[in-house]
């Protein structure tokens, strides 16, 4: 199942602040929605474990992070693998920046791919819940950046 997202949004920092926040592991990750903690391995591997409840399953996902590319201050994108009970998940996001008169615009996309028995038995809660957590990220972001 693939869950696709993206839109943009201004804030009023520099396209290198923006960059150098979006590619901050320690900065960054904690904006993840039921953040529970991060181990960075290197400047552009990480782990993050996050709380997932849907329906009745529950626990904890860890999601091994790559910054897999980086262009200062133009483009950072992230790929990710990760499991939970009942399922994998396989995840691509990308922010593009640009200046814009009040500082950077940035526009973002992604891609979720969840895979197993989790599709099956919470599907159809799977993309109403991500796309809110997205949301919240996305909140989450502008806020910090403000």
């Amino acid at each position: 199942m693939a869950i696709k997202f993206g839109g943009e949004f201004e804030v009023k920092k520099t396209p290198e602040e923006v960059y150098d926040f979006l590619t901050d592991p320690k900065r960054f990750a904690p904006l993840l929605p039921d953040f529970q903690g991060m181990t960075q391995q290197d400047a552009t591997h990480f782990t993050v474990k996050v709380n997932v409840g849907i329906s009745y399953i529950k626990g904890t996902a860890e999601v091994k992070m790559q910054l897999a590319e980086a262009d200062r201050p133009k483009r950072a994108q992230y790929k990710g693998q990760g499991s939970v009970a009942g399922g994998n998940v396989s995840l691509t996001a990308g922010f593009d920046l640009s200046p814009v008169d009040s500082g950077t615009k940035v526009a973002w996309q992604g891609e979720a791919q969840i895979f197993g028995r989790l599709t099956s038995v919470a599907g159809g809660l799977l993309e109403p819940l991500g796309r809110k957590n997205v949301q919240k990220l996305i909140d989450g972001l502008q806020a910090a950046l403000k």
